[in-house]
């Protein structure tokens, strides 16, 4: 057992940054790990989503053009209510040939490995620079990376800002080239209440709600039926848009007709195409819908569709050096593309193209007795090493 490398971990896992949570303590504790020999570490703090947080950067190289950027966020998604749960969440615990805890997989596990694979690193050998970009608030949007993205190259100073990233998300060493965006939007249908003894003075917000799922549905099915052929070697399974009715709420009691009708709709759509012009074609078709319901045609319900909360897709940027690399060390030969989203959506703003990578595993992210496996947790100081030698070395 590598004990500094297993130490790091369960320190991280200690700290309990669920994204409601502020995650000051826990990048503190990561800069002091990383302030050593030459290495420059900047916590760029901001409010998130309500919450006081911290964005690390730690940089190390000389003045010159390209070096890597490697990436993470240290923030969880809850597990208070989480059923399930046979361990407890926030203390390492080594079984056999698994690691438990909340982040071990997605992703304090990579974390931990770039801090130890930093601690040895012979900074004089460095030819370029090396970048660590340690983030927020992820699972709650990538908003740390929406944050330090446009202000990362004014924080290396006169280090010039790579433009390759590897992040390292859960991916049992599989490469990923691109993923969808991510967008959530709500759709509010407002009617009339009143007795549900009279339901013609009134008109049934969730009667009308059930047309603006059928409208959706259909538009659904036309996105399905569509393939895009530029994308089915990236995501096979789902070659198109994809959307899901995500939380639906109405009314106050089966004897009073509903007034109101929320929807919570997510969708992801593929890279390079705009993620907003799908809620405008729901809401173009929405605005043909004849709004009474089927009680009386006395009177109208109103829809309201709010504005796309998006979370960028990351597009495809094949044939860098760091995915020849990457492929090289993992022993990956297929590139595809993730089904989740990461912060490369966002750092894509900003010139820098990003590939994923990591040694957690999807299946266990977000699960309940989080773990990761304990020869792919080793393995990884190796490969970071490795990669770090042959791009920056």
């Amino acid at each position: 057992m590598a004990a500094p490398l297993y130490d790091v971990l369960g320190r991280l896992i200690a700290f309990d940054t669920v994204s409601a949570q502020s995650d000051l303590a826990a990048m503190e504790y990561l800069a002091n790990l990383l302030d050593h020999q030459h290495w420059r570490t900047t916590l760029h703090r901001d409010t998130l989503a309500g919450v006081p947080q911290a964005n690390l950067i730690a940089a190390c190289g000389p003045p010159e053009p390209d070096g890597l950027i490697i990436c993470g966020h240290l923030d969880t998604v809850p597990f208070a209510g989480q059923p399930g749960w046979e361990r407890d969440p926030l203390k390492m615990e080594v079984a056999a040939d698994r690691i438990y805890g909340r982040g071990t997989s997605d992703m304090k596990g990579f974390l931990a490995q770039c801090v130890e694979a930093a601690r040895e690193l012979p900074a004089a050998r460095l030819k370029k620079p090396l970048v660590f970009v340690f983030t927020a608030s992820e699972e709650i949007g990538g908003l740390g990376a929406r944050s330090i993205a446009p202000r990362l190259a004014d924080l290396l100073g006169n280090l010039p800002c790579p433009t390759l990233c590897w992040i390292g998300e859960p991916t049992s060493y599989a490469i990923h080239a691109a993923h969808k965006s991510a967008v959530v939007v709500e759709i509010r249908v407002r009617g009339k209440g009143g007795h549900s003894g009279a339901p013609d003075r009134g008109v049934n917000a969730i009667a009308v709600m059930g047309k603006v799922i059928e409208v959706i549905g259909a538009l659904q099915e036309e996105r399905r039926a569509v393939a895009q052929p530029g994308y089915v070697d990236l995501f096979p399974e789902a070659p198109y848009d994809v959307m899901n009715f995500g939380t639906i709420s109405g009314g106050i009691a089966d004897n009073v007709i509903a007034e109101e009708c929320l929807l919570r709709l997510s969708y992801r759509t593929l890279p390079d195409s705009d993620p907003r012009a799908l809620r405008d074609e729901i809401a173009r078709r929405l605005s043909r819908i004849e709004t009474h319901d089927y009680a009386s045609r006395n009177a109208r319900a109103t829809i309201e569709v709010g504005p796309a909360k998006v979370m960028p897709a990351m597009p495809a940027r094949r044939g860098s050096t760091l995915e020849a690399v990457l492929q090289d060390v993992t022993g990956t030969v297929r590139i595809s593309g993730a089904p989740f989203c990461t912060d490369g959506g966002w750092l894509a703003h900003v010139g820098i193209s990003s590939l994923i990578c990591g040694p957690g595993e999807y299946a266990q992210a977000h699960q309940p007795n989080e773990s990761i496996p304990r020869a792919d947790f080793e393995r990884g100081v190796g490969l970071i090493r490795q990669v770090i030698e042959r791009l920056c070395c």
